[in-house]
């Protein structure tokens, strides 16, 4: 089993990206789910059920989130319409939507799972040990998939060593930068964090220029994707199917040309 899982999606810049490459990557790499975090995907904070069907439409089967989960008030009403969409399960409001969607993959249930951090994270109401025992303890899986939304790599890495025994798969998402850690130990594959599709020359995926006034002179300024060539990170995921253990993970990056 081949799973990929494509970095948080920054804005018109990381849709388009991901929708001029997905299709390839999945035929070249002979994929078999596809799954991508999109928590920045409108206008770089949020998600609207009308992205949502547009990723759904070019071949992804789920979608995860993170803490801008509900920055689009929207989806506070539609989430119930876009079945493959999960949220953090420790993100308040907690009573809207989903945070486990179990996919049949080569003959095996697949667990995607998603929980956010605590640290420098806000509106967060329940550690991801507390939500990961419960799952733990209720949802019957093959294979345990969790993408962890955090901003502090030591949170990552002591969550997936907390559980690379029973979990197969742990990959960050948040921090836009792609880390080069990628490792399978004893069946397990983690990575700290997958990176970003969204604009490459620019910071996180936002405007380097509305950054630069806002943090350096001060100047109060709205939030504003970058614009031009987009960069495209993700990883692959091998699974022994016999085994349902990882067994290798593979970063990918798809850059610009730069003169």
């Amino acid at each position: 089993m081949k799973i990929l899982f494509l970095g948080d999606v920054v804005g018109s810049v990381g849709r388009s990206i991901v929708n001029q490459h997905l299709k390839q990557i999945q035929e070249d790499e002979k994929i078999d789910i596809t799954i991508l975090n999109g928590e920045n995907a409108a206008h770089g904070k949020g998600i609207t059920s009308r992205i949502y069907h547009q990723f759904m439409s070019i071949g992804v089967d789920v979608i995860t989130l993170g803490n801008h989960a509900f920055s689009k008030g929207e989806l506070l009403t539609t989430m119930e319409e876009c079945p493959n969409l999960i949220r953090p399960m420790n993100l308040l409001p907690a009573d809207i939507g989903k945070s486990v969607l179990i996919k049949e993959v080569c003959g095996l249930k697949v667990a995607v799972i998603n929980l956010c951090g605590v640290i420098f994270l806000d509106r967060v109401n329940r550690t991801p040990y507390e939500c990961m025992d419960e799952l733990l303890e209720t949802v019957n899986a093959d294979i345990y998939f969790v993408d962890l939304h955090a901003e502090a790599t030591a949170e990552k890495q002591t969550f997936w060593h907390n559980y690379r025994n029973r979990v197969q798969i742990v990959v960050g998402t948040h921090t836009h930068v792609q880390t080069a850690d990628e490792c399978v130990v004893k069946g397990s594959a983690y990575i700290t964090d997958v990176g970003m599709c969204g604009a490459y020359d620019s910071i996180l995926g936002r405007d380097k220029e509305e950054v630069l006034s806002h943090v350096v002179r001060g100047e109060f300024t709205h939030y504003t994707p970058a614009k031009g060539d987009g960069l495209l990170c993700g990883v692959i995921i091998e699974i022994d199917e016999a085994t349902k253990k990882a067994t290798q993970i593979k970063r990918i990056q798809i850059r610009p040309t730069v003169d």
